[in-house]
């Protein structure tokens, strides 16, 4: 069959599309490969929030501290807690009263945070859910002071002895005020009393205060009587009154204060988060230090001596 030149030229383009379609492909770029997926990382466990992200929540907010009188007596709060309310925004209102009294509060639910000096009461307040754990924070020693004429002679007697101190107190009938008011010092006291042989002392030699550090101390030193006192208290008075150490030094004086965040399970009411930041700052070694600069310049020795671990 003759093909006429027409039908020869589509022939000719129907044999030639297969091989410029094939250079066609060869000559373009081959497709760049996919990127292997990217495995995307585990999620992490949420860690907890650093302090700083709880400053605006704790911003303008109270804070209940219940503590012993020796504390805020002494000028202690006095020198760091202005640190503590600027850092984060908190009012702290300090309830300063008896060792037993604050421990009662945190036992009611009317405080958030406790400082306070009676070791073995605090413990039992952590073992019965009344607050959280508790820290060891700082520690001085307890004193006995009384008049310049020492009329039951301890200095000369018994300057490191306490319950022969003690004894001789009872034994003279000199004047004695104790605070009476279930305070660390108070409950300190008593059992010194008994370990001494005097028992629970009576008389009228023997007189129940009822009242806070920095008054006992005022007290006897109107009445020319001796006192038990915690050293920190009696320095920030020393230059207003006639009181003298006249026994020191014995093991037992050992002053232990602790700090217990109260257990937020009280009710809403209690501001756990305040509590625990200020748990976290007077054990934090910064706090520590400022603790131990307290009482250097103007007495020339720390007041406290801090021991948070």
């Amino acid at each position: 069959m003759k093909l006429n030149k027409l039908n020869l030229l589509i022939l000719l383009l129907v044999l030639a599309l297969p091989f410029v379609t094939a250079c066609s492909s060869n000559s373009e770029p081959a497709p760049a490969e996919e990127p292997a997926p990217v495995e995307e990382p585990a999620e992490e466990p949420a860690e907890e929030p650093e302090a700083v992200d709880d400053y605006e929540e704790l911003m303008n907010t109270e804070l209940i501290l219940a503590t012993t009188t020796s504390t805020e007596n002494s000028g202690l709060l006095d020198f760091i807690l202005p640190t503590f309310n600027e850092m984060f925004g908190i009012e702290t209102k300090v309830v300063a009263v008896g060792t037993g009294a604050a421990l009662q509060m945190g036992v009611d639910g009317e405080a958030d945070v406790l400082l306070a000096h009676a070791k073995t009461q605090e413990e039992e307040l952590v073992t019965n859910g009344d607050t959280l754990e508790r820290f060891d924070v700082m520690y001085n020693d307890f004193i006995i002071v009384g008049p310049p004429s020492d009329p039951a002679g301890l200095l000369d007697n018994a300057p490191a002895d306490v319950n022969a101190g003690y004894a001789l107190i009872a034994e003279n009938q000199a004047p004695f005020v104790s605070r009476g008011d279930n305070s660390g010092t108070h409950i300190k006291e008593l059992s010194l009393w008994e370990s001494s042989g005097v028992g629970t002392p009576s008389g009228d030699w023997y007189i129940e205060a009822g009242q806070g550090m920095g008054d006992v101390i005022l007290m006897a030193n109107e009445m020319e009587a001796y006192t038990m006192a915690d050293r920190a208290t009696y320095l920030s008075m020393k230059d207003d009154i006639d009181l003298e150490i006249l026994l020191e030094g014995d093991e037992t004086l050992f002053n232990q204060y602790g700090v217990m965040a109260v257990n937020p399970e009280k009710g809403d009411h209690i501001n756990y988060p305040a509590a625990e930041r200020f748990v976290d700052w007077i054990l934090a070694p910064e706090t520590q230090e400022l603790i131990s600069e307290f009482g250097v310049e103007e007495y020339g020795e720390p007041l406290f001596f801090p021991n948070a671990k």
